[in-house]
């Protein structure tokens, strides 16, 4: 059974008042409670869509944890592997090599990092496979056949498609890399040299990576920097992303000096902190669009405290107590505040549904690194939103309920 105060708070809220402005306040608050929702929905949902989507974009070309050496280049890399692969919560290892290159194609010249990756290892650690857009990897063989303008014998090299249209490539066209490092010669130490052929282009969806980043095999890249049987060090793939800090701590134990380690987190720790920072900031923001449909809230109900004073005299006349009548305008402000909520909850997983399926905003991605705005609903954040509404629109109804309970009806009645 409906009780007696949601009774008489739902009679006052659909009453027809003599001042018609309490009840555009009212409305007015209902739409100030909803406005904040929605906008606290929203913003919360993109900020935790374009941290979902650095995360998976940042670690789709990026291990979960690194294993390097002080020595700079790991010598017995098989072995190292080997080791790494038996610690528990570790999927796959794969040796890498990383350098600052040069890449040329007929006048253009840009600056690129070669990262040479071990082709039947590495699809296990990074996700190349789904990021491929032309070509293949495996034709990133040291002797790959001969086909169309491809010499036998050239090696293939991947790059990634911003950097494929800064240079005016197409497939197989031939592309010059460059050390920066040398060779010694009688005459000096002068740039190293060697030409590939574009087997593959991949993006990412991160301008950075798209527009730096070439893959050529393991082999080549110890070849052509003069490495022998070294590399830069090894790729691990944790079986969970969240404790790769752990299992790399674990990893460093068991290699001893003078190996190290670093996981994605820490790899990626000031943006993901500005990125966390940046949505606290927003919540906080946002949220005063709800305090100041609150300030509506408390305004509505005094205004309807001194309208219904004759009504409350009559009903503690009747034997109704403070609490039952705090409890009516409480219950009022409380309504005002859930249908408010209510609207705006359903307005921001409307428009973030909208958003996330047809994507009509587009970013410029060589500033935000994503081509389009992401949305990400949590169940947590939308949790949050709720709850911060609902607290804030009780509190609101503190002030004008405690005023009405308070209100003596021998006063109220004495000039009716």
């Amino acid at each position: 059974m409906m009780s007696f105060e949601f009774f008489v708070s739902t009679r006052y809220l659909k009453a027809k008042r003599k001042q018609t402005f309490i009840s555009i306040i009212t409305f007015i608050s209902m739409g100030g409670v909803a406005l904040g929702v929605m906008a606290l929905i929203v913003v919360l949902a993109v900020m935790s869509g374009f941290e979902n989507d650095l995360k998976n974009k940042i670690l789709g070309l990026n291990s979960h944890a690194l294993v390097l050496s002080w020595d700079n280049f790991i010598e017995k890399y098989p072995q190292v592997t080997r080791q790494v692969e038996a610690v528990p919560g570790v999927v796959a290892a794969s040796p890498f090599i990383l350098s600052q290159v040069m890449v040329s194609s007929g006048s253009k010249v840009t600056g690129a990092v070669l990262r040479g990756i071990d082709i039947q290892s590495a699809p296990r650690v990074i996700t190349v496979d789904r990021i491929i857009k032309k070509g293949t990897w495996k034709a990133l063989e040291d002797n790959p056949p001969a086909e169309g303008k491809k010499e036998p014998g050239t090696p293939g090299i991947v790059l990634g498609q911003e950097l494929v249209k800064s240079l005016g490539l197409s497939l197989q066209d031939t592309v010059t890399v460059i050390s920066p490092l040398g060779e010694l010669t009688p005459l000096g130490r002068i740039p190293k040299m060697r030409p590939f052929t574009l087997v593959g282009v991949f993006e990412s969806g991160m301008f950075e990576y798209d527009s730096t980043i070439a893959f050529v095999s393991l082999s080549q890249a110890q070849s052509f920097l003069g490495l022998g049987a070294r590399v830069t060090g090894i790729e691990v793939k944790t079986r969970d992303i969240y404790e790769a800090a752990d299992i790399a701590r674990i990893i460093q134990g068991r290699l001893g000096f003078p190996y190290w380690t670093k996981d994605w987190m820490r790899m990626n720790k000031n943006l993901f902190s500005a990125l966390k920072l940046e949505k606290i900031v927003m919540f906080i923001i946002l949220t005063l669009i709800i305090l100041v449909a609150a300030f509506n809230i408390v305004a509505s109900l005094i205004m309807v405290v001194m309208e219904k004073t004759k009504d409350i005299a009559v009903l503690k006349s009747m034997g109704a107590t403070a609490s039952n009548i705090m409890k009516i305008f409480m219950l009022e402000g409380v309504i005002i505040g859930t249908v408010g909520t209510m609207i705006g909850l359903l307005g921001g997983v409307g428009l973030c549904q909208i958003l996330s399926r047809y994507k009509f905003i587009h970013l410029p991605s060589d500033i935000y690194y994503i081509k389009s705005l992401p949305v990400l609903m949590k169940g947590s954040d939308l949790l949050l939103i709720v709850a911060s509404a609902m607290g804030i629109s009780l509190l609101a109804t503190l002030y004008p309920a405690w005023q009405a309970s308070r209100l003596d009806p021998a006063e109220a009645l004495r000039y009716e």
